[in-house]
């Protein structure tokens, strides 16, 4: 097993085609990631890779940039390369990635999922798409239709498998992998490797090469934490006092109907604010994401169902707006503000009878912290970052 090292090598180095090296310094990516500068070569050179790494760790690239350059041409509705997301916000994440870079080597890019027209999805396909990003209910929509043959797949990656996991689709994942040679390239990526993941991985990896990036505690060790004391009545406006301060803020909320009515109220307060959970329209979610990403919302309220996967750079603030069920839930939320080494505030609200529970969280993930009472008209909640208060006595 290979871990993250100081290799400091370039993508060329790395056997990046020059096309493909020009593409990304027009997009100003000069130097690889760690995840990438480990498994960037094992992928070129064809080998089956398991990479232990985190959502926004950069992996996109890592399993992107090798498929590009390993992709043949495809014919009508048999793609030769496949990538599966467990989301429909991540398959138009890294659909974006490649299509861009695809351009420079006479590849096309077609992400497939649900809540979108299947029809229209069918005939793409029948145009011919090299390159497929889908997530595993609509792929199997599509070749139950005969709308898509997998039997020419020569590489394909499973992206956030512990993902896949949680969400119940590592079934439909083996359903798939059936409808495959067996003589193909597998990349899988993973946050854990966890008896499921690594059965998968046992089943259908052939003599993988494992990369493991050491994850930094980013949410503890750089990230500055804030436990708020508030009242029911002003919780809102504080979350709106907070976000109003922040260059982009992620809110999450434990129930889409919440989310929304945290949507509602931020509206309220004058904060330009949009909602991502299941029971939207595909078209409604792409939009607030496209927005958020762009700078036209300040604040994006999700659901924690609607946020796996998600990768948006520049959140500076993420608000647990509802405290998390766990610790570990805990951690991914607020790691989606700690991206590529940035460094951001995780502010969590609390209720009355909600600080025994905080209390045990902070003790899990290392943390003494106060929960300092604020009302919505304190200043020092437009700069939380500014203010640092002492940690609680023992």
């Amino acid at each position: 097993m290979t871990t993250d090292t100081e290799i400091g090598t370039t993508f060329a180095g790395l056997g990046v085609a020059p096309e493909l090296v020009e593409a990304l310094e027009r997009q100003g990516i000069r130097r690889p990631f760690p995840v990438q500068e480990l498994t960037i070569q094992d992928a070129l050179a064809g080998r089956d890779v398991c990479g232990k790494a985190k959502t926004g760790s950069g992996k996109t690239l890592a399993f992107g940039l090798p498929m590009l350059m390993r992709t043949p041409r495809a014919g009508s509705g048999a793609p030769t390369s496949l990538v599966l997301v467990p989301t429909r916000e991540l398959a138009v994440q890294v659909a974006d990635v490649l299509e861009i870079l695809a351009k420079t080597v006479n590849r096309r890019v077609l992400a497939v999922y649900g809540g979108t027209d299947l029809d229209r999805q069918t005939r793409q396909l029948a145009k011919g798409a090299d390159i497929v990003v889908a997530t595993p209910g609509r792929l199997i929509d599509l070749a139950d239709r005969k709308a898509v043959r997998l039997s020419k797949i020569s590489t394909l990656v499973v992206d956030e498998a512990d993902r896949m996991a949680d969400m119940g689709f590592l079934p439909q994942v083996e359903w798939l992998l059936r409808l495959m040679p067996v003589e193909r390239q597998t990349l899988l990526f993973s946050a854990t490797l966890d008896s499921a993941v690594d059965q998968v991985v046992r089943r259908h990896l052939r003599d993988p090469v494992l990369h493991q990036v050491q994850a930094k505690q980013v949410t503890v060790d750089e990230m500055e934490h804030r436990f708020l004391k508030v009242h029911q009545l002003d919780k809102a406006k504080v979350c709106a006092a907070i976000v109003s301060g922040a260059t982009k803020a992620l809110c999450f909320c434990r129930t889409k109907r919440g989310a929304d009515r945290l949507v509602d109220d931020l509206r309220r307060e004058g904060v330009r604010a949009a909602a991502i959970h299941g029971d939207l329209r595909q078209s409604a979610r792409e939009k607030a994401l496209e927005d958020f990403a762009s700078g036209k919302l300040l604040a994006l309220v999700a659901t924690d169902v609607a946020a796996r996967g998600l990768d948006i750079d520049g959140v500076d603030v993420v608000v647990h707006y509802d405290p998390p069920e766990d610790h570990k839930a805990y951690l991914h939320r607020s790691g989606r503000t700690a991206r590529a080494g940035e460094v951001g505030v995780a502010v969590t609200l609390v209720l009355w009878d909600q600080e025994l529970a905080i209390e045990r969280l902070q003790r899990r993930i290392g943390l003494q912290l106060p929960i300092v009472e604020v009302f919505s008209n304190d200043l020092r909640l437009a700069k939380l970052a500014d203010w640092s208060p002492e940690p609680a006595q023992a």
